[in-house]
């Protein structure tokens, strides 16, 4: 392990010990707020430990996590818990079943997925800092840069989502290892890794554009060699090759990532369109609570859902539709102002991290990034021609969650998806805060200088600690970084481990 990949995992760490503390004493100083929200009743008897598990840790059972609890622990029973993946719920169980089982004389199997969710999630984050920091360095090319985006990203504004009983780490740690193992040549171990993301959230979906796209630039490099160093009919048949190289890649790569999506869908299908379960089957509390929410559960007595006699029967759509009111421009409402000002500083760093990278390379954006003088000699950092692809990908992620999503979610929807918001950040600190040893080019052999007057060369340095002591003399740019990032990893941890509404 490097000294740098060191410093990001040991960075992450004290966060992620960090989170579970405050959580713990913000949940337990501020009263809970009598949200609207999913709350299932308890059908097990708490055991031993279960006051004290639920004292350390209920901050992370709130709002959607609440579901993946009740998933992990009942299965699928009401319609609208279709909407949260199955991965992560498995994830959990199989946590609590085999590491902490041990533990069942003294915790329910609630206490033990609460348990799980606290240290499951820690371990999942620092893979994904891991994944993180590899994909950096194998896109920017640039080490300053990775390290500085990966110490941004282990203090994320999405933190509370990264800690509490949501599946943006898994998600994340298994996305940036997918897109590493892609950017490396190793397309069938990227595809599985992808399928399984999907499996976790359905925006996984997306990451078929990078599947499409780089092992396209991967072809058109190798015919422009095979053209300058092959003729005649040998070149021929190596264009054949390539292109139907390509076409299998893509096809199969896209059925394996998608697979999962589609198969949860037909699971969903027969769960409730031919259903095999009674009323009688389900414990009457749930029932009970089924009956005064108005949540669907599947019974073989009662006639099928009209969405079963859909032509396309996706019970994702229909839940998106009707329990979230998702969809295109639903949230332009007045009301929603709040949540839009939310969503804006990750939304500002989007735009501006496509409209800085197009500035820098009109061309190469022009031609998609697949061919031009730029891709034969690469700049390192933000504007390397690799970036271009992670650029639309964040772009696309920007206006379909603004859009077609309920706007306050595009913080952790993005954060647990893209190294874009990191990447530009990194890139805006290091060209405008003096305290980092600004240079006009990067330099991978420099060590990230931190205070001038006590400069190590041997060991990195953590620049996010270094310039907190120092904030008021930090450039603006630096302050509304740093601000950003600081505050909503606090407010969230505040204000969602109390059901108070946040992004």
């Amino acid at each position: 392990m490097t000294m740098d990949v060191k410093a990001v995992v040991g960075f992450a760490t004290v966060t992620r010990g960090l989170s579970l503390v405050l959580q713990a004493v913000l949940n337990a100083a501020i009263p809970d707020h009598e949200a609207d929200a999913f709350r299932p009743p308890r059908t097990e008897e708490a055991l031993y430990l279960d006051n004290v598990v639920d004292w350390l840790f209920g901050g992370l059972s709130h709002w959607d996590a609440e579901h993946f609890l009740f998933i992990a622990e009942k299965g699928y029973l009401y319609e609208h818990n279709f909407a949260f993946f199955p991965l992560f719920p498995i994830v959990l169980r199989g946590f609590a079943e085999t590491l902490l089982w041990p533990l069942s004389s003294w915790l329910s199997v609630r206490g033990r997925l609460l348990l799980a969710v606290a240290l499951g999630n820690s371990a999942l984050f620092l893979l994904s800092v891991i994944a993180f920091y590899a994909l950096s360095r194998a896109v920017l090319q640039d080490r300053r840069l990775a390290l500085l985006s990966s110490l941004l990203y282990c203090s994320t504004p999405a933190n509370v989502f990264m800690t509490a009983g949501y599946s943006e780490s898994l998600f994340a740690a298994l996305t940036f290892g997918g897109l590493f193992l892609l950017e490396k040549g190793f397309t069938l171990r990227a595809c599985l890794a992808l399928s399984i993301a999907t499996a976790a959230r359905s925006n996984g979906l997306v990451n078929i554009g990078f599947l499409l796209y780089l092992p396209s630039l991967h072809a058109i490099s190798q015919i422009r060699v095979y053209r300058a160093t092959t003729t005649g009919h040998s070149k021929v048949l190596h264009y054949i090759w390539v292109i139907l190289h390509l076409l299998l890649t893509s096809l199969f790569g896209t059925a394996v990532i998608a697979l999962p999506f589609c198969a949860f869908q037909y699971y969903g299908y027969r769960t409730f369109c031919t259903p095999s379960t009674s009323l009688e089957q389900i414990h009457p509390a749930l029932l009970s609570l089924g009956e005064r929410r108005g949540y669907r559960v599947p019974d073989e007595n009662g006639p099928p859902p009209l969405w079963c006699l859909r032509p396309l029967p996706l019970l994702y759509s229909h839940i998106q539709d009707v329990y979230w009111d998702v969809g295109f421009l639903r949230y332009f409402e007045l009301r929603q102002i709040p949540n839009f000002i939310l969503a804006m500083p990750m939304a500002t760093l989007a735009i501006m991290a496509a409209y800085a990278y197009f500035q820098a390379n009109p061309e190469l954006c022009l031609r998609l990034g697949l061919w031009g003088t730029a891709l034969e000699k690469p700049t390192p950092g933000f504007f390397n021609p690799k970036v271009f692809v992670y650029v639309v990908h964040s772009t696309v992620l920007l206006i379909f969650g603004t859009l077609c999503m309920h706007v306050q979610v595009l913080t952790r929807f993005m954060a647990s998806s893209s190294p874009v918001p990191f990447w530009i950040s990194a890139h805006l600190l290091l060209l405008n805060e003096p305290l980092l040893h600004r240079r006009k080019t990067s330099n991978p052999n420099v060590q990230l200088q931190t205070d001038p007057k006590n400069y190590c060369k041997h060991t990195p340095q953590n620049p996010i600690l270094a310039l907190l002591p120092h904030f008021k003399a930090c450039s603006p740019t630096t302050q509304s970084i740093l601000g950003y990032f600081l505050s909503y990893w606090i407010l969230g941890l505040a204000l969602h481990c109390n059901f108070l509404p946040w992004t």
